[in-house]
């Protein structure tokens, strides 16, 4: 049934896709929202997208276009998390788009990982295939074979910000799954195996704080088991949030890949002892699908809900003007402007829409708050102020704008975060039955079962379950509840969160 449904929201997006770029009219393209988040929750994130002018569908199937308001957020993300890890002495680089098939060929496992998703260019001039950067590992580690040379020269810690291609032959979903995205890679290389796994949890650390601070996107961080983890590494750790349609997702991962790239590429470092050492390394990302996951997540009926934090335009200011009354209206609603510019404000005096449809559009584009300005607010020398969240109303004073502001938007993000972690947790119930197992996917949650930790067992259970997969083995609250494994009545080694995902 699931395999089914995704070939009709792909067949859907199609007719989508060639609808926009055929000459007449979409009769999606109207202002609102026209499904609902709970009948049809593929369609409406779609809608939520486009119309709140995120992204757009691009020429080439499976690939899209992020538009300014889609890439502001990423640039937000962007700008939050570079400072953060610059203060950890991380340093950017940009590394080739390219990368030569035999670098491919020195990590067998990495290749063999990957093999499905990368694209291929035919090099008819050098003889040897190139591949479009599916992950840098191996070109980086081409370069970190000449750049340490010492103990002294480690740690090193490099990212870059940059775009991927996988070729994906499954459903895309704009920003959740598409053939490029935009991402960040950081890629580490260390002395030791014990510093390489402490900053390896220090990172993933990081994307937590990130995504609670700016998105107000709760995790569950844990350990992916040997059938999920990362092609050619050694421990792979994942945070992984939950969707309102019953999906997980991976929101970033951070990988400990032991010496193996290390070795492949022929890195090796001078000691304190004078002796010749094989260093560790170490990577981990994050992407653009981070969009997509508080686009879906905070997101209701009316369209898109932005955590403040994430937002560059954190207000709309919108007058209501009376021809009488319009000069006085504009002059006080632009010294409203003044007092939040810090906010960036939009200010809306358009004259051919009327108030209703105006919050309707600014509404839809996810507009924390809404400051609105009528004759009687200025005889009052006050103004509305209106959360998009939950659209209550708050009279304001005008000496008291610019106290009331920050206090509403640091609100809306504590209830963003609390409404969302709440539905999370909600979300895991534990078993230890297969028949517990089978109930718990049945009613669209994560299911927290015992697991004996076979890759044989665990790949049985996606064919069984037509595509359900571990999501990892949480860190938190991992006490076995059972001593067999639910699948095949094994001996369980770890308590496994198992759910459908993007």
């Amino acid at each position: 049934m699931a395999k089914k449904e995704e070939k009709r929201q792909e067949k859907k997006q199609e007719m989508r896709h060639e609808m926009r770029r055929s000459p007449g009219v979409d009769p999606k393209e109207t202002l609102g929202i026209t499904v609902l988040k709970e009948k049809d929750s593929a369609e409406w994130y779609g809608q939520v997208c486009l119309k709140a002018e995120l992204a757009d569908y691009a020429p080439v199937k499976g690939c899209m276009i992020i538009r300014p308001r889609g890439y502001n957020i990423w640039e937000t993300i962007q700008s939050e998390f570079d400072k953060r890890i610059k203060k950890l002495g991380v340093k950017n680089a940009y590394f080739p788009l390219f990368i030569p098939e035999t670098f491919f060929e020195k990590e067998k496992s990495h290749a063999q990982g990957f093999a499905p998703e990368v694209a291929w260019i035919a090099n008819k001039y050098e003889g040897e295939r190139i591949a479009v950067r599916p992950t840098s590992e191996t070109v980086i580690c081409d370069s970190f074979k000449r750049w340490v040379r010492s103990h002294r020269d480690l740690p090193m810690r490099i990212n870059q910000w940059c775009n991927v291609v996988r070729w994906e032959t499954e459903a895309t979903k704009l920003f959740l799954r598409t053939r490029e995205f935009l991402w960040q890679e950081g890629h580490c290389v260390y002395s030791t195996e014990e510093e390489c796994e402490k900053e390896v949890l220090m990172f993933l650390d990081e994307y937590e704080k990130l995504l609670k601070d700016v998105l107000a996107i709760p995790i569950i961080k844990g350990k992916k088991t040997e059938q999920e983890k990362f092609a050619g590494a050694k421990n792979t750790y994942t945070m992984e949030s939950f969707m309102p349609d019953g999906k997980a997702l991976q929101s970033g991962t951070s990988h400990n890949l032991g010496q193996g790239f290390m070795k492949s590429f022929g890195v090796s470092f001078v000691g304190e002892d004078e002796k010749p050492h094989i260093p560790y390394s170490a990577s981990w990302g994050i992407s653009t699908r981070l969009i997509g996951a508080l686009v879906m997540l905070h997101s209701d009926n009316k369209g898109l809900v932005l955590p403040p934090k994430v937002c560059a335009n954190k207000i709309v200011i919108v007058p209501i003007v009376f021809e009488k009354s319009k000069k006085e209206i504009l002059e006080y609603a632009k010294k409203v402007r003044h007092l939040v510019s810090d906010y960036h404000p939009l200010f809306d005096d358009r004259d051919e829409h009327t108030p209703g449809f105006k919050y309707s559009e600014w509404e839809l584009k996810g507009i924390p708050l809404r400051i609105e300005v009528g004759p009687k607010d200025f005889e009052k020398n006050q103004v509305v102020i209106v959360r998009r969240d939950t659209g209550e109303k708050e009279f304001v004073m005008f000496d008291k704008i610019q106290e009331r502001v920050p206090a509403i938007l640091e609100k809306m993000h504590h209830d963003l975060y609390s409404k969302a972690l709440q539905h999370l947790k909600n979300s895991v119930k534990e078993g230890g039955t297969w028949e517990d197992f089978t109930n718990i996917i049945a009613d669209a949650k994560l299911a927290k079962m015992p697991h004996c930790l076979d890759m044989k067992c665990e790949e049985a259970v996606k064919t069984k379950t037509a595509g359900v997969t571990s999501r990892c083995i949480p860190f938190e609250n991992n006490k076995l509840n059972a001593k067999k494994c639910f699948a095949c009545s094994q001996d369980a080694k770890a308590m496994v969160l198992f759910g459908r995902s993007y």
